[in-house]
Parts: structure tokens; C-alpha cells; sequence
């Protein structure tokens, strides 16, 4: 699903279990495969990017001008997403299934994953971190 927060295209995408399994083959082609880069709130610098392993909260936009990448489930042997990922149409970007880029693409960073916490067990909400929605 796609939501807006703070005039950015949000997805709210739940993986599979054999798309979090391509995490792993791709990791060496990866730009920041370990998520260094705060592109991320702490609780989701893991490999999944997320808190719940299964579903990505993250922000849709290409992190070199801004497009919004294309959902790419397949993966292409012969062109960059070797696994299922995300790929921008503008300027031809490639990222994983964690929104992590690949290596040798125009875009510097892994999308970003907003600030988001759990309300209930299908229930996300974005733009407040756990930490200050436990003191609130």
C-alpha cells in the first residue's frame, strides 16, 4: 500500500518469506549493505530494515532526484536486480528488497525508512518513533 507522509509516497509492503530469503544473495553487490549510512532509525539498522522482518516501511523515492522506483518482484539475470527489488525508471538506480542500493547505480544512498511503530498488529503508525510514542 502507499500512503502519503509529509507530501512523500510511503510503501507499506509485507515480504514473503522467499523475498526476505534474497536479502542474502545480494548482499555483495550492495553499496551499504550493513545500513551505516542513518538513512534509517536506529531500531531498523538491521538487514530486513524494519522492525517486523515482513513488512518494509519505507519512503518511495529514489535517493538520487527523487523519481519513485518501480516494484520489480521478478528478477532480471541479465540487468541489475538479480532478486526481486525496486528499480528507477528515471535514471536506471537499483535497490533491493530492504531498499538497500546496489553498487555502481547514480543513486548514493538506500531509501530512506521514515520513523513508524507498531499500534496494534496491523496497525503502523508513521512519523513517530516508539521511543517518544511510549512518553506520550
Amino acid at each position: 500500500v502507499t500512503v502519503l507522509w509529509r507530501g512523500k509516497p510511503v510503501w507499506v509492503l509485507r515480504r514473503t518469506e522467499e523475498l526476505l530469503a534474497t536479502l542474502d544473495q545480494v548482499t555483495d553487490r550492495l553499496r551499504d549493505p550493513n545500513s551505516e549510512q542513518p538513512q534509517q532509525p536506529a531500531y531498523c539498522q538491521n538487514e530486513t530494515r524494519s522492525i517486523k522482518p515482513e513488512v518494509l516501511v519505507m519512503i518511495s523515492l529514489c535517493t538520487h532526484l527523487g523519481c519513485v522506483p518501480e516494484y520489480r518482484p521478478d528478477p532480471e539475470p541479465s540487468g541489475l536486480l538479480e532478486a526481486a527489488g525496486f528499480f528507477c525508471p528515471c535514471h536506471g538506480s537499483a535497490y533491493d528488497m530492504a531498499g538497500r542500493v546496489y553498487q555502481g547505480v547514480p543513486a548514493p544512498l538506500n531509501m530512506p525508512v521514515p520513523p513508524h511503530h507498531y499500534v496494534g498488529d496491523s496497525v503502523v503508525r508513521i512519523g513517530e518513533d516508539p521511543q517518544s510514542a511510549e512518553s506520550a
